[in-house]
Parts: structure tokens; sequence; C-alpha cells
């Protein structure tokens, strides 16, 4: 194996994650119709990943466990931060300094972590 070619999150209400993704962290869908998913493009479409509808039953388990998807993100940091707040987004901390540059980390409805880098 290479490299990851695309990713997909389970979640427990589509319309619900689907506002989420592309009114409050600015995802734009794909375009590309599927009634049990939303594909995603971010950053000028350099990368995809979809939410779906469970694929098992999902009932009493908890999502997002031990999950983060990282976006590169163009702009600052600090600019990404603010808006965000703007819109109540939940932020698991401030913005944190790491070896691959600074990372801010949104959390989604189901529990995932969204982590958005500037990198060095």
């Amino acid at each position: 194996m290479r490299k990851l070619e695309f990713a997909s999150l389970q979640v427990r209400d589509l319309e619900t994650s689907k506002e989420f993704y592309t009114t409050k962290l600015g995802f734009e869908e794909a375009g590309i119709p599927n009634p049990e998913a939303c594909i995603f493009r971010y950053n000028k479409g350099e990368a995809s990943f979809a939410i779906r509808t469970p694929i098992g039953n999902l009932e009493g388990k908890e999502l997002g466990i031990g999950t983060s998807l990282w976006f590169a993100i163009d702009g600052e940091i600090e600019d990404l931060q603010t808006q965000l707040l703007a819109k109540n987004v939940t932020l698991l901390g401030p913005i944190r300094e790491t070896p691959f540059g600074k990372i801010l980390i949104a959390k989604d409805p189901d529990g995932y972590n969204i982590t958005f880098l500037k990198s060095n």
C-alpha cells in the first residue's frame, strides 16, 4: 500500500453533519450525487472525503474516538480560529505547535477530530 486514496466518516445524521461541514467549516460539496453520502472538496479541491450514513448499526456506539483527519490550510491559522469560534464550533484547545506546524482541532457533531494544519 502506498497512499490513502479516500476517507469516509460514518455519521448519525447526514443532514446535520453536512450542514456543519459546509456552513461552519467551509467545506465545499463535490457535486457527486449520492443519497447515502455527501462528498466534499477542501482547499481548492486538493483533498476530498465523505460523510455517509452508517454501514452498520451504530446504536449505542461512540463515534469519533481515536479518529482525526488532517487538512492543510493556506491562510493564517489564527484567522481560522477566529472564524470557527464566531460560528460556535467546538475547538479542542488552543492553537498548538507541532513538529509539522501549527494545528487547530475542531470537533464535529459525531465526535470526530478535524485537524487543520498550517505548515512551517
